[in-house]
């Protein structure tokens, strides 16, 4: 499917390896940028990813795909001379996995000195657990991040796989890419960029790290401001059994959502009281379950009491503020979220929905540069499939 691409990184040039999670993370967040993004796919069922229609993967929209077998060397062969046109190559395999294909960063910059090679991975290139198998919740695990997520008494919250994996892993690759290119522009040369998920994670748990020092923070899920322990910082159930957030921080907007609830501050602990927070909750709770949700919304509504609906997957797109900044698009059938952040001249936009696995291998081996006598040898020998 040929792209017209646009958006802030239009005419930059990147291959993906194709792997899961969060190097197509990251590399559909370039794509939509602009960026010319084409990802390897390996033979099916190579990728470990989940069995669903292509058109529902949504991690690969934006981007074109040539399906390759990298063990074979022709295969191996064509990548090379398509990163003599590249600018970044992203991959998402163990440490060694790239080498051992003859694709690692020595011999790719080798043919391209100003490539900027990213690298994915949960435990980092080095460490005594570089080479361990692992997943989002145990990158976060050893960061002690999880360990700080969840209600107090309770076993650890799983943030789903948007910290380590997302959080952690594609934004910082992201970060990294772009960082490295930008520096190549002034000294000619690429790099190798380090992203690991493990680290990620760490970095970004370093305003609670800060506030641990400083005697603010205890080292106690459910038991701190931002961690459910504060009553005016949480989550509620409501009478129709869905819920709503409380994020009242300021004194101000404490004694909003006060006076939306129907509480009188000179009858309450004071705010910040921390003995006085298990009776705060225990009010709040009782009289959030006097409502429905919807119906507390509404009283919030012209308020600055930070009161907000606990939206469902299904709901969030059709809300109101959502819908009015166009948060969420439909694309040939398929909501989804639309691309971030916003610009004001360059903006960016899904450039195509997820292509099948090798859908675009006659256009885009014609794009860098394949003859077709080339094109039916690599066919041949099943290093394109």
């Amino acid at each position: 499917m040929k792209r017209h691409a646009q958006g802030p990184l239009k005419g930059i040039k990147i291959i993906e390896i194709g792997s899961i999670g969060p190097a197509p993370f990251c590399c559909m967040l370039l794509a939509d940028l602009g960026a010319e993004v084409v990802r390897i796919d390996r033979p099916a069922g190579h990728d470990g990813g989940a069995p669903i229609d292509p058109r529902f993967d949504l991690l690969n929209r934006s981007r074109r795909s040539v399906q390759m077998n990298l063990k074979q060397p022709d295969a191996a062969t064509a990548v090379l001379r398509m990163v003599e046109q590249a600018d970044v190559l992203i991959e998402g395999f163990r440490p060694g996995v790239m080498e051992r294909l003859g694709l690692g960063p020595e011999v790719c910059m080798q043919r391209n000195p100003r490539l900027v090679y990213g690298r994915m991975t949960g435990w980092g290139q080095d460490g005594p657990l570089a080479q361990a198998p692992g997943h989002d919740v145990n990158y976060i695990s050893l960061t002690g991040t999880l360990h700080a997520m969840g209600r107090a008494g309770e076993a650890p919250a799983i943030p789903l796989n948007l910290v380590g994996d997302f959080g952690g892993g594609s934004l910082y690759l992201a970060l990294g890419v772009l960082s490295a290119l930008l520096e190549a522009r002034t000294s000619g040369q690429g790099q190798v960029v380090d992203a690991a998920m493990v680290d990620g994670a760490a970095s970004l748990m370093t305003l609670i790290y800060g506030l641990h020092a400083a005697d603010y923070w205890q080292d106690q899920r459910g038991t701190n401001r931002l961690d459910s322990g504060a009553p005016w910082y949480n989550v509620y159930e409501t009478r129709d059994g869905r819920h709503v957030s409380i994020a009242a921080n300021e004194t101000r907007f404490y004694r909003e959502a006060l006076t939306v609830l129907g509480l009188d501050e000179q009858t309450l602990p004071d705010q910040h009281d921390q003995a006085g927070w298990p009776r705060l909750k225990h009010q709040f709770a009782e009289v959030f379950k006097t409502r429905t949700r919807d119906e507390w919304v509404a009283l919030a509504a012209s308020t600055q009491s930070c009161i907000a609906p606990v939206l469902s997957l299904t709901e969030a797109p059709d809300h109101a503020h959502l819908q009015q900044r166009g948060s969420f698009i439909n694309v040939q059938g398929v909501v989804q979220p639309a691309p971030a952040p916003r610009f004001s001249r360059t903006p960016g936009a899904i450039q195509n929905p997820p292509p099948s696995p090798g859908q675009d291998a006659d256009e885009v081996l014609t794009d860098w540069g394949f003859s077709a006598t080339e094109q039916l040898a690599m066919r041949a020998s099943g290093a394109v499939l």
